[in-house]
Protein backbone atom coordinates (compact mmCIF):
# COMPACT_ATOMS: atom_id res chain seq x y z
CA UNK A 1 0.00 0.00 0.00
CA UNK A 2 0.98 3.43 -0.31
CA UNK A 3 0.79 7.02 1.27
CA UNK A 4 -1.48 7.84 -1.48
CA UNK A 5 -4.04 5.25 -0.41
CA UNK A 6 -3.17 6.60 2.89
CA UNK A 7 -4.14 9.93 2.09
CA UNK A 8 -7.22 9.01 0.11
CA UNK A 9 -8.16 7.23 3.26
CA UNK A 10 -7.51 10.01 5.83
CA UNK A 11 -9.31 12.58 3.04
CA UNK A 12 -12.49 10.18 3.23
CA UNK A 13 -12.88 11.19 7.15
CA UNK A 14 -11.66 14.42 6.81
CA UNK A 15 -13.82 16.19 4.67
CA UNK A 16 -13.35 19.71 6.61
CA UNK A 17 -10.67 20.94 7.79
CA UNK A 18 -10.18 20.89 11.56
CA UNK A 19 -9.95 17.37 13.79
CA UNK A 20 -11.59 14.88 13.13
CA UNK A 21 -12.43 12.15 15.87
CA UNK A 22 -13.13 8.44 14.62
CA UNK A 23 -14.85 5.40 15.43
CA UNK A 24 -11.22 4.24 16.86
CA UNK A 25 -11.03 6.18 20.46
CA UNK A 26 -7.08 6.16 19.70
CA UNK A 27 -7.01 7.45 16.14
CA UNK A 28 -7.99 11.02 14.98
CA UNK A 29 -7.37 12.42 11.62
CA UNK A 30 -6.40 16.20 11.01
CA UNK A 31 -6.72 18.36 7.53
CA UNK A 32 -6.05 22.07 6.91
CA UNK A 33 -5.97 23.39 3.68
CA UNK A 34 -4.04 26.38 4.10
CA UNK A 35 -0.49 27.18 6.23
CA UNK A 36 -1.52 27.37 10.11
CA UNK A 37 0.08 29.86 13.18
CA UNK A 38 2.52 28.00 15.25
CA UNK A 39 0.32 26.78 18.36
CA UNK A 40 1.39 25.46 21.72
CA UNK A 41 -0.23 22.24 22.49
CA UNK A 42 0.49 18.94 24.18
CA UNK A 43 1.64 15.32 22.27
CA UNK A 44 0.87 12.62 24.35
CA UNK A 45 2.86 9.22 23.57
CA UNK A 46 1.69 8.29 20.51
CA UNK A 47 2.47 8.02 16.64
CA UNK A 48 1.86 10.72 13.89
CA UNK A 49 2.02 10.60 10.35
CA UNK A 50 1.39 13.16 7.88
CA UNK A 51 0.06 11.51 4.13
CA UNK A 52 -0.33 14.88 2.14
CA UNK A 53 1.23 18.01 3.00
CA UNK A 54 4.23 18.86 5.94
CA UNK A 55 4.12 20.05 9.30
CA UNK A 56 7.24 21.46 12.28
CA UNK A 57 6.90 21.09 15.80
CA UNK A 58 9.20 23.04 18.15
CA UNK A 59 9.95 21.31 21.64
CA UNK A 60 12.29 23.16 23.53
CA UNK A 61 15.51 24.30 20.89
CA UNK A 62 14.90 21.30 18.83
CA UNK A 63 13.42 21.32 15.35
CA UNK A 64 11.33 18.72 13.79
CA UNK A 65 9.98 19.36 10.20
CA UNK A 66 8.09 16.48 8.53
CA UNK A 67 5.83 15.20 5.58
CA UNK A 68 5.15 12.64 4.00
CA UNK A 69 6.97 9.18 4.35
CA UNK A 70 7.91 10.13 7.79
CA UNK A 71 6.81 9.06 11.52
CA UNK A 72 6.73 11.21 14.36
CA UNK A 73 7.14 9.39 17.51
CA UNK A 74 6.41 11.52 20.77
CA UNK A 75 7.22 8.99 24.21
CA UNK A 76 6.30 10.89 26.78
CA UNK A 77 3.30 13.84 27.52
CA UNK A 78 4.99 16.84 25.78
CA UNK A 79 4.38 20.93 25.48
CA UNK A 80 5.14 21.46 22.02
CA UNK A 81 4.71 24.53 19.32
CA UNK A 82 3.30 22.90 15.90
CA UNK A 83 1.69 24.05 12.96
CA UNK A 84 1.45 23.27 9.37
CA UNK A 85 3.83 24.45 6.88
CA UNK A 86 2.86 23.45 3.51
CA UNK A 87 -0.88 23.02 2.59
CA UNK A 88 -3.52 24.34 -0.49
CA UNK A 89 -6.73 23.73 -1.43
CA UNK A 90 -5.72 21.30 -3.82
CA UNK A 91 -3.25 19.69 -1.76
CA UNK A 92 -4.40 20.18 2.08
CA UNK A 93 -2.56 18.72 4.61
CA UNK A 94 -3.85 15.36 5.74
CA UNK A 95 -2.19 13.47 8.56
CA UNK A 96 -3.24 11.22 11.55
CA UNK A 97 -2.29 10.61 15.29
CA UNK A 98 -2.21 7.16 16.89
CA UNK A 99 -2.10 7.33 20.77
CA UNK A 100 -0.28 4.57 22.11
CA UNK A 101 -1.01 2.76 25.68
CA UNK A 102 2.20 2.04 28.12
CA UNK A 103 0.75 -0.69 29.61
CA UNK A 104 0.53 -2.56 26.30
CA UNK A 105 3.42 -1.62 24.72
CA UNK A 106 5.21 -2.75 28.29
CA UNK A 107 3.20 -6.26 27.97
CA UNK A 108 4.88 -6.54 24.45
CA UNK A 109 8.24 -5.70 24.88
CA UNK A 110 8.27 -7.84 28.07
CA UNK A 111 6.55 -10.92 25.59
CA UNK A 112 9.51 -10.04 22.98
CA UNK A 113 13.06 -10.95 22.27
CA UNK A 114 14.19 -7.02 21.96
CA UNK A 115 18.11 -6.31 22.19
CA UNK A 116 19.18 -4.86 25.21
CA UNK A 117 19.62 -0.94 25.66
CA UNK A 118 23.28 -0.03 25.65
CA UNK A 119 24.16 3.30 28.19
CA UNK A 120 25.51 5.03 25.56
CA UNK A 121 22.12 5.19 23.60
CA UNK A 122 20.26 8.34 25.14
CA UNK A 123 16.41 8.50 25.20
CA UNK A 124 14.39 10.67 23.52
CA UNK A 125 11.01 12.25 23.79
CA UNK A 126 10.37 13.04 20.05
CA UNK A 127 12.08 10.91 17.32
CA UNK A 128 11.37 10.98 13.95
CA UNK A 129 12.12 8.25 11.36
CA UNK A 130 11.32 7.18 7.51
CA UNK A 131 8.08 5.74 7.33
CA UNK A 132 8.32 1.75 7.01
CA UNK A 133 6.49 -0.45 4.55
CA UNK A 134 5.06 -2.80 7.30
CA UNK A 135 4.26 -0.22 9.51
CA UNK A 136 2.66 1.94 6.83
CA UNK A 137 0.74 -0.96 5.69
CA UNK A 138 -0.67 -1.51 9.09
CA UNK A 139 -1.75 2.25 9.94
CA UNK A 140 -3.62 2.03 6.04
CA UNK A 141 -5.26 -1.02 7.15
CA UNK A 142 -6.10 0.44 10.54
CA UNK A 143 -7.53 3.80 9.30
CA UNK A 144 -9.39 1.87 6.15
CA UNK A 145 -11.09 0.22 9.38
CA UNK A 146 -13.03 3.03 10.25
CA UNK A 147 -15.48 2.55 7.24
CA UNK A 148 -16.01 -1.08 8.93
CA UNK A 149 -17.59 -0.36 12.39
CA UNK A 150 -19.45 -3.71 12.72
CA UNK A 151 -15.34 -4.70 13.06
CA UNK A 152 -14.00 -1.79 14.58
CA UNK A 153 -14.46 -3.97 18.01
CA UNK A 154 -12.65 -7.05 17.18
CA UNK A 155 -10.06 -6.61 14.45
CA UNK A 156 -9.06 -2.62 15.82
CA UNK A 157 -6.86 -4.12 18.39
CA UNK A 158 -5.25 -6.74 16.57
CA UNK A 159 -3.89 -4.08 14.04
CA UNK A 160 -2.94 -1.47 16.79
CA UNK A 161 -1.09 -4.80 18.22
CA UNK A 162 0.83 -5.06 15.24
CA UNK A 163 1.71 -0.76 14.76
CA UNK A 164 2.83 -1.62 18.55
CA UNK A 165 5.39 -4.43 17.95
CA UNK A 166 6.43 -2.99 14.39
CA UNK A 167 7.29 0.29 16.54
CA UNK A 168 9.21 -1.71 18.82
CA UNK A 169 11.01 -3.33 16.66
CA UNK A 170 11.32 -0.48 14.08
CA UNK A 171 13.39 2.56 14.12
CA UNK A 172 11.20 4.38 16.93
CA UNK A 173 12.30 0.96 18.90
CA UNK A 174 15.11 2.23 20.78
CA UNK A 175 13.13 5.58 22.62
CA UNK A 176 10.33 3.47 23.47
CA UNK A 177 12.43 0.98 25.40
CA UNK A 178 13.82 3.51 27.21
CA UNK A 179 10.89 4.48 28.28
CA UNK A 180 9.35 1.14 29.13
CA UNK A 181 12.57 0.11 30.85
CA UNK A 182 12.14 -0.54 34.47
CA UNK A 183 14.38 1.49 36.74
CA UNK A 184 15.90 3.43 33.94
CA UNK A 185 16.48 7.09 34.06
CA UNK A 186 13.42 7.58 31.55
CA UNK A 187 10.98 5.55 33.31
CA UNK A 188 11.51 7.21 36.40
CA UNK A 189 11.13 10.59 34.90
CA UNK A 190 7.91 9.58 32.94
CA UNK A 191 6.13 8.34 36.18
CA UNK A 192 6.92 11.63 37.61
CA UNK A 193 5.56 13.46 34.69
CA UNK A 194 2.48 11.00 35.08
CA UNK A 195 2.21 12.19 38.37
CA UNK A 196 2.62 16.20 37.76
CA UNK A 197 -0.10 15.56 35.18
CA UNK A 198 -2.74 14.43 37.61
CA UNK A 199 -1.71 16.71 40.64
CA UNK A 200 -0.36 20.13 38.79
CA UNK A 201 -3.07 22.22 40.50
CA UNK A 202 -0.98 21.64 43.56
CA UNK A 203 1.95 23.12 45.15
CA UNK A 204 5.27 20.58 44.48
CA UNK A 205 8.13 19.92 46.17
CA UNK A 206 10.59 19.18 43.46
CA UNK A 207 13.52 17.55 46.13
CA UNK A 208 10.28 15.27 47.50
CA UNK A 209 9.46 14.23 43.39
CA UNK A 210 13.21 13.71 43.31
CA UNK A 211 13.12 11.56 45.90
CA UNK A 212 10.04 9.37 44.96
CA UNK A 213 12.10 8.57 41.38
CA UNK A 214 15.19 7.74 44.12
CA UNK A 215 17.35 10.60 42.67
CA UNK A 216 19.07 13.41 44.58
CA UNK A 217 17.26 16.28 43.21
CA UNK A 218 20.22 17.65 41.38
CA UNK A 219 19.94 14.73 39.22
CA UNK A 220 16.46 14.79 39.16
CA UNK A 221 16.38 18.07 37.61
CA UNK A 222 19.12 16.77 35.14
CA UNK A 223 17.01 13.77 33.93
CA UNK A 224 13.94 15.96 33.47
CA UNK A 225 15.48 18.50 31.54
CA UNK A 226 17.65 15.98 29.22
CA UNK A 227 14.02 14.27 28.45
CA UNK A 228 11.81 16.89 28.39
CA UNK A 229 13.37 19.93 27.32
CA UNK A 230 12.69 21.89 30.46
CA UNK A 231 12.81 21.88 34.41
CA UNK A 232 9.65 20.30 36.79
CA UNK A 233 8.91 23.26 37.56
CA UNK A 234 8.50 24.50 33.85
CA UNK A 235 6.54 21.38 32.55
CA UNK A 236 4.25 21.79 36.15
CA UNK A 237 3.26 25.50 34.46
CA UNK A 238 2.73 24.33 30.97
CA UNK A 239 0.58 21.87 32.39
CA UNK A 240 -1.28 24.78 34.40
CA UNK A 241 -1.56 27.16 31.61
CA UNK A 242 -3.09 23.89 28.89
CA UNK A 243 -5.58 23.43 31.32
CA UNK A 244 -6.48 26.67 31.86
CA UNK A 245 -6.89 27.07 27.90
CA UNK A 246 -8.71 23.95 27.46
CA UNK A 247 -11.31 25.32 30.58
CA UNK A 248 -11.64 28.96 29.15
CA UNK A 249 -12.28 27.59 26.04
CA UNK A 250 -14.84 24.88 27.01
CA UNK A 251 -16.63 26.08 29.91
CA UNK A 252 -16.07 29.93 29.25
CA UNK A 253 -14.89 30.50 32.80
CA UNK A 254 -13.03 34.13 32.59
CA UNK A 255 -9.18 34.58 33.55
CA UNK A 256 -9.58 35.13 37.62
CA UNK A 257 -11.66 32.14 38.10
CA UNK A 258 -9.37 29.88 35.88
CA UNK A 259 -6.48 30.73 37.39
CA UNK A 260 -7.29 30.14 41.01
CA UNK A 261 -8.81 26.88 39.46
CA UNK A 262 -5.23 25.92 37.97
CA UNK A 263 -3.61 26.49 41.22
CA UNK A 264 -2.62 30.11 40.46
CA UNK A 265 -2.23 32.27 43.30
CA UNK A 266 -1.72 35.38 40.97
CA UNK A 267 -4.42 36.75 38.44
CA UNK A 268 -1.48 39.08 36.96
CA UNK A 269 0.84 36.42 36.94
CA UNK A 270 -1.10 33.99 35.53
CA UNK A 271 -1.85 36.40 32.56
CA UNK A 272 2.03 37.28 32.17
CA UNK A 273 2.84 33.58 32.25
CA UNK A 274 -0.25 32.90 29.72
CA UNK A 275 0.43 36.11 26.92
CA UNK A 276 4.50 34.72 27.47
CA UNK A 277 2.84 30.90 26.33
CA UNK A 278 0.51 31.57 23.65
CA UNK A 279 1.49 34.86 22.33
CA UNK A 280 -1.68 36.72 23.91
CA UNK A 281 -3.45 37.60 27.04
CA UNK A 282 -5.67 34.65 27.91
CA UNK A 283 -9.07 36.82 26.11
CA UNK A 284 -7.81 37.64 23.35
CA UNK A 285 -6.39 33.81 22.63
CA UNK A 286 -9.12 32.45 23.48
CA UNK A 287 -11.36 34.78 20.77
CA UNK A 288 -8.75 33.92 18.53
CA UNK A 289 -8.73 30.51 19.24
CA UNK A 290 -12.49 29.94 19.20
CA UNK A 291 -11.75 31.14 15.04
CA UNK A 292 -9.19 28.59 14.44
CA UNK A 293 -11.18 25.25 12.50
CA UNK A 294 -9.18 22.87 14.60
CA UNK A 295 -6.49 21.95 16.67
CA UNK A 296 -4.16 19.37 15.17
CA UNK A 297 -1.80 16.87 17.03
CA UNK A 298 -1.48 14.87 13.63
Amino acid sequence: MTLEALATALGQIAQTDGSHPTGITQLSVYRSSVKTDPLACFYALGLAIPAQGHKQVTFGDQVFAYGPGQSLLTTVDLPVVAHVTHASLAQPYLGLLLTLDARALLQLASEMDLPPLLREQAPRAISLSALQAPLLDAVIRLVQLVNEPQHLAHIAPLIQQEIMVRLLTGPHGLYLRHLLAAGSPSHQIARAMAWLKQNFRSDVLMDELAATAHMSPSTFRQHFRGLTGMSPLQYQKQLRLQEARHLMLNQALDAGTTAARVGYESASQFSRDYSRLFGAPPQRDIKRMRHLPGVSSA
